[in-house]
């Protein structure tokens, strides 16, 4: 069985970094929320939001 792999499309308009760590058990509502209060931005835009763990090692 071949591995697979996440690829995201080749024309995202813009990614964003979050730089404050999350607790990802928020899950993608919770994520969505940052997203809307603390960035300002539409989470529907098309844009990939990236984020990360206290830790740091996960994204």
């Amino acid at each position: 069985m071949k591995p697979r792999y996440l690829r995201p499309a080749l024309n995202l308009p813009q990614i964003f970094l979050y730089r404050d760590p999350v607790d990802f058990r928020k899950q993608a509502h919770g994520l969505a929320v940052i997203t809307e209060q603390e960035l300002g931005h539409n989470p529907f835009s098309g844009a990939l939001y990236a984020f990360t763990n206290r830790h740091r090692n996960k994204m």
